[in-house]
């Protein structure tokens, strides 16, 4: 590892250096594009103090992030709107510290909003997501018996190849050169399936990293381009979306998950809106059809009887009916636009919930007690993040693909625990158009339509 770490180095340095001595006089203008090359070797902790770690020892992720990043040019409305931010492409080697666990690499799209910028240092937000590939998990090794679940022989924390990727954090830059810089990272990752497949612990952790960038075209300057605001101030956005994912461990199929959103949008920025929304989700995971206890131990309505479900996997050939499976809420919606790209954080708390009466205590019930019903608003004792959490948390992004017409892909979690990820197709319809804003047609994402032009 440390041999990797050092050519990476050496590579990086080498470049910038021979790149500086070969550099041409500043010009004004070029047809070429400034960009950097990076590495960043870090290491971390891991925040899950669980069994599924600790069975393993005192072990921590490491490995190297590196990048080749497009500073601003301004020549599009959101590098202006967002205060000439820099995008790049990642990609990461990890090694997650026991060779149960194996290795990984991601790849993924990030950008660094600059939040100090000065000629000597540079401190910028990093935020990044994508997709991780890892080359250990559940599937691939010797023991798959669910009765070693807890046991140091088997990998609990992976359960397939691919996983997503999410990291935030904070970026330092220190100028050495004009083509070379030293730098620091210190910032957070996760890595899960969103219960496609089981197990699914996934990873958090938390990281520092030191490296050096090299940049290469710093002379090459653009004027700005001028551009108009948008001329809407207010959008109705309508998804549709759909997913698998599996309930349990020992279970042989997948469930549909599904929902549908429809929520107005305020766009009270070029870059930032902020609106209510409304959410259906269908999860046929909620079924009697699995071993997955958290939908047994209690004696509930099914189908009209009630059905003593007090030992978990009894009554298998009853299910729950749809509205049981169903879960309705309202929620806080917040996107954060980037050109094409539009991020969405929306945190919403469910008014229709008939799952909270079928999720139960692990503790009481496996003693044969019946969970009490619980209100809209409960607190468990797997606190606010567990499964049965009352409010939910969608973390996702999507894209433009014509006029108004996007594509979209979410992650629904529960703090930190994911419950599933979604693909979904919508339409965003922009209203109520801003006195001050110029005249525009039914575009929200771009000022003009040929935006590819």
């Amino acid at each position: 590892m440390r041999r990797i770490l050092l050519s990476l180095l050496t590579a990086v340095i080498f470049a910038g250096s021979a790149f500086a001595h070969n550099a041409p006089a500043e010009k004004k203008d070029s047809t070429k594009t400034p960009f950097a090359i990076k590495a960043y070797p870090f290491r971390g902790m891991y925040l899950d103090k669980n069994t599924h770690f600790q069975k393993f020892g005192a072990i921590g992720p490491a490995g190297v992030h590196m990048g080749v990043e497009l500073p601003s040019m301004q020549q599009r409305p959101w590098q202006q709107y967002l205060g000439n931010p820099t995008v790049g492409v990642g990609l990461s080697w990890l090694d997650f510290g026991h060779d149960m666990l194996g290795m990984g690499f991601a790849l993924y799209p990030y950008i660094l909003l600059h939040a100090i910028d000065t000629p000597f240092f540079q401190m910028r937000v990093k935020v990044a997501g994508g997709m991780a590939y890892v080359n250990e998990h559940w599937y691939t090794q010797a023991d798959q018996d669910p009765d070693h679940y807890y046991e140091s022989t088997v990998n609990t924390i992976f359960g397939c190849y691919l996983n997503a990727y999410l990291n935030a954090g904070i970026n330092l830059h220190v100028p050495i050169t004009r083509y070379l810089a030293l730098g620091g990272e210190f910032g957070y990752f996760h890595m899960s399936n969103g219960r496609t497949s089981m197990p699914n612990i996934g990873v958090n952790s938390l990281y520092g990293s030191v490296g050096v960038t090299a940049s290469f075209n710093t002379e090459v300057k653009k004027k700005p381009a001028r551009f108009p605001d948008q001329p809407y101030g207010w959008a109705l956005n309508i998804t549709g979306a759909a997913g698998a994912q599996k309930a349990a461990i020992v279970d042989t199929r997948r469930f549909l998950i599904s929902s549908l959103h429809a929520g107005a949008v305020y766009h009270a920025t070029n870059w930032y809106g902020v609106g209510l929304g409304l959410d259906v989700f269908y999860n046929g995971g909620i079924t009697k059809n699995t071993d997955r206890s958290l939908y047994c131990g209690g004696v509930y309505d099914i189908d009209g009887q009630d059905v003593d479900c007090t030992t978990c996997g009894s009554e298998k050939d009853k299910d729950f009916t749809f509205a049981q499976k169903t879960r309705a809420g309202i929620a806080l919606n917040n996107e954060f636009k980037f050109g094409m790209i539009t991020a969405i954080v929306d945190w919403g708390m469910y008014f229709y919930n008939p799952a909270r009466n079928i999720y139960y205590d692990y503790h009481k019930d496996n003693h044969g007690t019946v969970a009490p019903k619980r209100p809209l608003a409960y607190v468990t004792p797997h606190g606010a993040g567990g499964e049965e959490a009352f409010h939910y948390i969608r973390l996702g992004a999507k894209c433009r693909v014509w006029d108004n017409l996007y594509a979209q892909v979410t992650m629904k979690c529960h703090l930190h625990i994911a419950e599933f990820i979604e693909w979904g197709i919508g339409y965003q319809i922009p209203f109520y158009k801003k006195g001050s804003r110029p005249e525009g047609k039914s575009n929200i994402f771009h000022y003009h339509k040929n935006w590819w032009k």
